[in-house]
Formats: structure tokens, C-alpha cells, sequence
């Protein structure tokens, strides 16, 4: 089993919903959490928080969507950090439409935030781990990337890309001491659903954020490929819609996921 003490993580998306989480758990671990995210205010109270906690947090403002200042963002990193030892791509959007109402800039902003950025950090990243023979990536994926989400398509497609390009990737390093996780954290209380006060569809598993954080730390600590929050009657689901896609189809729209989405996105797009 791996031990995370003393380990300095890079943490993308530290601030907003279950990257705040993850970062106060790593703390616990004792780990330095190098805290990625645009807000100023926000990166000084998680540090803080880190602090706390018995870590060490180091805030680093920066938009992660902006991949050409990728390099830039690495170098900082390793002068005022040192070496990466775990990256965790979590910085995500999503946001709700039916899919003719996306504008280009929306698809290209989705896709560059929630998958190329973390292919990008890792490819500059990796290097320096395979020398050292050691590191972990976590990325941070979804439900949605395993069934399509309607009115959710572009975050579906992006997580569905994360998670094919994790396990292409898992394989590659197989013969190193460089793991790769994926975590599937499926509904949470800080997701989108919460926070325009909807319930979550019947029968789904709604997992507080912390169980999340618990899932990252499991993933890097016995390097699980995989990690998935979802309930038993959601993992069945997945493992079933590839030969029956009719039949999840079906189940969506009867557990409520089409109607809860339809709703998300008519809210986003109204506000």
C-alpha cells in the first residue's frame, strides 16, 4: 500500500465542490497539496484549511483551461513545491443544454476543461515520474461517462473521454511504479442537482463529497484502476447497456435521470 505522507500532490479544481474535499483529506494524510484554482480568496482558506489539518497547502491561482500555460503553471510548481509526486485532475464544468442550444466556444470550453487540460498536465508531468520510477495520476470522471447523459451531452462525452484515455494509459505504465486511478464518484451533495434544490433520481446512491475524497486516497493508496461510488442497481446498469443500450435507455427515463437533467438545463439556462 502506498503511503500519501510527506508526498506532494498537485490538486486542479481545489476549491469547488468536491476538490475542497479531497484537498482536507489529503491533509490528514499529511501530505503538501498544491491547490490549483482561479479564486484567490478561495485557495487562501483551503491552504488554510490544509494547514490545519496537517498538511501543507501551497495556493497557485490559475486557469486550467488555459493549456498553452500548462508548461508555465509545471515550472512554478516545481520551484516552489519540488518534485510532483500525485497529480489529480479534477477541474471540471459542466453545463446543462439540450444539445442544439451549446455554442461552439461552450463545447470547446467543456472539452479543454474537463479532458484536455488533465491529458496535457499529465503528458508534461509524466516524464519526471517514470525517471523516479513512482507517482500516481488520479482523474476525476463520472457516471456520465460510462451512460450518456441527455441534456448533459458535451460533460458526458468528455468524461467518457477521460476514462477511455485513463485506462489506455494504466496499460502503458504497467510495467512501472506509476498508477493510474480513475474515480466514477456518481451523485454527490455538492453536484449540480443539489444546487438547484432537485432531488436526486429514485434509486440512486447519493454519496456525501467526503466518501469522494475517501475514494481518491483508496485509488492511490492500493492503485485501484477504478473507483466507483455508484449503487449496485447503477453498476449493473453499466454493465449491461453496451449489449442492451435500448434498455438504459429505458431505465434513465424511468428512475427520472432524462426528466432531472431536462430540468438542470432549462435552470442553467434561464440563470
Amino acid at each position: 500500500m502506498k503511503s500519501i505522507a510527506g508526498k506532494t500532490v498537485l490538486l486542479t479544481g481545489a476549491t469547488g465542490g468536491i476538490g475542497v474535499y479531497i484537498a482536507r483529506a489529503l491533509a490528514k494524510e499529511n501530505a503538501t497539496v498544491v491547490a490549483v484554482s482561479r479564486s484567490v480568496d478561495k485557495l487562501k482558506k483551503i491552504c488554510s484549511d490544509v494547514t490545519i489539518l496537517g498538511g501543507k497547502g501551497i495556493s497557485v491561482p490559475f486557469d486550467i483551461s488555459q493549456v498553452n500555460e500548462l508548461p508555465n503553471l509545471v515550472n512554478h510548481v516545481s520551484q516552489v513545491a519540488g518534485q510532483i509526486d500525485i497529480v489529480i485532475n479534477n477541474a471540471a464544468i459542466e453545463k446543462y443544454r439540450p444539445f442544439q442550444h451549446y455554442t461552439l466556444e461552450e463545447i470547446q470550453s467543456i472539452l479543454t476543461t474537463n479532458l484536455i487540460a488533465g491529458m496535457e498536465l499529465t503528458r508534461l508531468i509524466l516524464p519526471s515520474m517514470i525517471v523516479r520510477n513512482r507517482g500516481h495520476i488520479v482523474n476525476i470522471a463520472s457516471g456520465s461517462g460510462k451512460k450518456g447523459a441527455p441534456f448533459n451531452s458535451v460533460y458526458s462525452a468528455s468524461k467518457a473521454g477521460l476514462i477511455m484515455w485513463t485506462d489506455a494509459l494504466r496499460q502503458e505504465l504497467a510495467e512501472t511504479n506509476v498508477g493510474v486511478s480513475v474515480v466514477c464518484p456518481g451523485y454527490t451533495n455538492a453536484g449540480m442537482f443539489h444546487a438547484f434544490g432537485l432531488a436526486a433520481p429514485k434509486l440512486a446512491k447519493v454519496s456525501p463529497p467526503t466518501d469522494v475524497a475517501k475514494a481518491v486516497l483508496l485509488a492511490i493508496k492500493q492503485n485501484e484502476p477504478e473507483v466507483m461510488l455508484d449503487g449496485i442497481l447503477t453498476r449493473l446498469l453499466f454493465s449491461n447497456i453496451q449489449l442492451f443500450p435500448k434498455f438504459g435507455d429505458r431505465i434513465f427515463r424511468w428512475i427520472g435521470v432524462t426528466e432531472l437533467n431536462k430540468t438542470c438545463a432549462e435552470n442553467q439556462m434561464r440563470g
